[in-house]
């Protein structure tokens, strides 16, 4: 979708990488102890792949895997509004122990590679500091509690958004173009399946 702010167009188009996790059904727990569902038990698999500062990735199966998109829309303020619809995974409160539970974790969001915040929560707010002029890639990536990157066939689940940030001769204030950019999409769900948009806290 292409925007315009204060003399400045971003064009905000929303990538889904589905890194279902594949794997492991033996590794894989359904909850019987605890009262939201979620398993105390050891779930997926380690491999030897890690992210970016080594934290290892942790193989899921596809069927009923933790899902994520990101939108990025310009705000008012010259900022940027970053806002996570996920589906099979429920973000962790503050204090929640280190250990791994299907479905459960936190959200890492990267721009341009580098880790700018961790969220417990869908909703962020991205410093235009951290969007000079140019093309921009924000990316959201879903980890388990432990630290480890839930993961499907080999690749960590996550979504990337481009974001373009550029001068607008003429024009000024916040408006909406009616034209509508294409994303890149990858591993989308079929048309018709629902996203939920993530609630926080979670409900116990």
């Amino acid at each position: 979708m292409s925007w315009t702010r204060g003399g400045l167009a971003a064009l905000a188009a929303c990538v889904l990488l589905l890194a279902g996790p594949t794997g492991c059904g033996s590794g894989e727990a359904h909850g019987r102890n605890e009262p939201d569902g979620a398993s105390p038990s050891p779930v997926g698999r380690l491999l030897d792949r890690t992210d970016e500062e080594g934290r290892h990735y942790r193989e899921v199966a596809a069927k009923g895997a933790p899902e994520v998109r990101v939108e990025v829309e310009p705000d008012a303020e010259d900022s940027w509004d970053v806002r996570l619809a996920v589906r099979n995974f429920r973000f962790s409160p503050t204090g929640t122990p280190a250990r791994a539970v299907a479905g459960r974790g936190l959200a890492y969001l990267y721009v341009d590679g580098a880790p700018v915040d961790v969220l417990r929560g869908p909703a962020h707010r991205l410093p235009a500091g951290l969007v000079p002029r140019g093309t921009h890639h924000v990316t959201a990536r879903l980890y388990a509690d432990d630290g480890t990157v839930w993961a499907v066939h080999g690749r960590p689940i996550e979504s990337t958004a481009d974001i373009t940030e550029s001068p607008a001769v003429g024009l000024t204030g916040p408006a909406v173009s009616p034209a509508a950019g294409l994303g890149r999409l990858c591993g989308c769900p079929a048309a018709g399946t629902s996203w939920l948009i993530a609630q926080f806290p979670a409900p116990l």
